[in-house]
């Protein structure tokens, strides 16, 4: 069945609506399958996260999708143009980013490749990809601001070289990464322009199913051959943004299925109980990419905030999805950023192919952090909560604040990982707080396909601070094919109050180490460029 928008029943509001579905399917489309009910708006959440009342349910909508409707809906980007016509801050600091951008300039011409390749033992040249699609994105978000059509035509010329040309993802594991990232991407790009003179509508959305979207769908159920654990969240979040913006995109209820019941039940780690598997009294969640490295662990928060939001804007509210554990997953981040102690618990992973090599690695406490490191992801996740559901989050706001004014691709340094969000979050995602109601907090939906809290893996043992490791150590070396393998890398071997700072950072001054650091990975790859500490180049990994 499709997780699809479905009108409310007269006497039912919007937060009234309850869609139950079958739990462990992998639909990868087609038609002739009906239309349910959504998930019930939920509530979020309680005690030491802060609680305010009678909060609002994810916006509803008609049957059908909603256009525009992944990352920015029509009245997000009317408020933008107003906000910025009116000189308001911090919008005028988020646009100033925005025009700033080399690769938010009209004129900005593509360059389509046939096969585009990520990964060792292949010509990487999927840096062309990635810079089109940021163009094509800045280009699209700085017409709806400005009105002026050059950037849209600018977009429309980009995307649509883009859907003429390309046929195919190659290289190693890597290449579904590439789907991954760049499938949401491409698809939030088109999102902007999908209604304007020229655009090829049809032509992009056949891209979309049949050069993107497969890859993902078939990570999602097949994990390129690997024991489940073998790759970290990154990987299958990579995978469901890519799944769920080609549904909304093409009207697929089957794809937007399968990615929302991924994220809320999914046998890999990217579904939310494993990407965040312990809850504690304090009210914040574990990471479980703080065991790996800040920059990974602050990718998977933006690509679980991409998730989410998309969804919302569909009717489908994740970001309030099991007592909100994102949100205390997100806190949690945070406050690790900015130089605060958390708990961590241990954790061993399987490593290794079905029917091959096998082997573990063990995260044994949060690594370490630099305070300075950023990217641009907090002021929506931030905004959320705090001004659409009136939520208490001092360190989302904190961090968000920081990091204002945000940029976007092409703005946190040269390599992947800087173009592994599409950014502007002050420009796109400020919002004033909502005023609707007052009173207690409300569970999130206990359908039978609800989980409940994951615990930590048994057997591990509980340990806090900072300075954790990554400490690998195969039981069984891989061998033959498998090694092959492993060496190409084709098999991942990896695998308080919230008004302060809201109206303090529309200047500059906050850019201030926001330049994301660069480091090094343990190995490079052919031909590839260095990763960066939360770069995709296996910064998704």
């Amino acid at each position: 069945m499709h997780l699809q928008p479905h009108p409310t029943r007269p006497g039912q509001t919007s937060s009234d609506r309850l869609g139950r579905h079958d739990t462990g399917r992998h639909d990868t489309g087609g038609p002739g399958i009906s239309r349910r009910g959504l998930l019930k708006a939920a509530g979020t959440a309680a005690g030491a996260v802060g609680v305010a009342a009678a909060l609002p349910a994810a916006p509803a909508v008609a049957a059908g999708y909603a256009h525009p409707g992944l990352l920015h809906t029509g009245a997000d980007l009317a408020r933008m143009a107003a906000k910025v016509k009116a000189g308001a801050a911090p919008y005028t600091a988020g646009y100033a980013r925005l025009t700033a951008n080399r690769h938010a300039q009209s004129g900005w011409t593509a360059n389509p490749q046939a096969t585009v390749y990520r990964g060792s033992g292949s010509p990487q040249n999927y840096t062309v990809l990635y810079n089109d699609l940021h163009a094509a994105y800045q280009n699209g978000l700085r017409f709806h601001v400005s009105g002026e059509s050059a950037y849209a035509d600018t977009a429309v010329a980009i995307l649509n070289a883009w859907s003429a040309k390309l046929t195919s993802l190659a290289g190693s594991a890597d290449r579904f990464l590439a789907a991954g990232l760049y499938g949401y991407q491409a698809a939030n790009a088109a999102e902007l322009v999908r209604d304007h003179a020229g655009f090829e509508l049809e032509r992009f959305r056949k891209m979309l199913t049949t050069v993107f979207s497969p890859l993902s769908e078939s990570f999602l159920v097949s994990h390129n051959g690997a024991v489940i654990t073998n790759y970290w969240p990154n990987w299958d979040l990579t995978a469901m943004a890519c799944v769920l913006a080609t549904g909304i995109f093409c009207d697929d209820g089957a794809r937007v299925e399968q990615a929302v019941e991924y994220f809320r039940n999914g046998s890999g780690l990217g579904a939310v109980g494993k990407a965040i598997p312990v809850v504690r009294d304090d009210g914040l969640a574990e990471w479980l990419e703080a065991g790996r490295d800040q920059g990974h662990a602050l990718l998977g928060v933006g690509l679980m905030g991409t998730f989410c939001e998309m969804a919302w804007n569909q009717g489908i509210d994740l970001y309030g999805y099991d007592d909100s554990r994102f949100l205390k997953g997100a806190q949690y981040v945070a406050k690790w950023s900015l130089g605060g102690d958390v708990a961590y618990t241990a954790n061993t992973r399987a490593k290794g192919a079905v029917g091959g090599w096998s082997g573990s690695e063990t995260a044994s406490g949060a690594a370490a952090v630099d305070p300075a490191m950023t990217r641009p992801i907090w002021a929506m996740i931030a905004n959320h909560y705090t001004k659409r559901r009136g939520l208490s989050a001092p360190y989302l706001t904190r961090i968000a604040a920081k990091a204002a004014p945000e940029g976007g691709g092409g703005d946190y340094g040269p390599n992947s990982g800087g173009y592994d969000q599409l950014g502007f979050g002050t420009l796109a995602f400020t919002r004033d707080r909502s005023t609707t109601g007052a009173g207690g907090s409300s569970a999130g939906p206990a359908t039978s396909g609800s989980p409940s809290p994951s615990p930590s893996a048994s057997g591990v043992a509980a340990s806090g601070g900072s300075g954790g490791s990554v400490a690998p150590s195969a039981s069984a070396a891989p061998t033959g094919a498998e090694a092959a393998a492993a060496k190409s890398g084709d098999l991942a071997s990896t695998g308080s109050t919230d008004l302060v700072a809201w109206t303090a950072t529309t200047g500059l001054t906050a850019l201030a180490g926001g330049l994301l650091l660069l480091r090094r990975r343990g190995r490079t790859r052919d031909g590839a460029e260095g990763g960066t500490a939360g770069g995709a180049e296996g910064g998704a990994e």
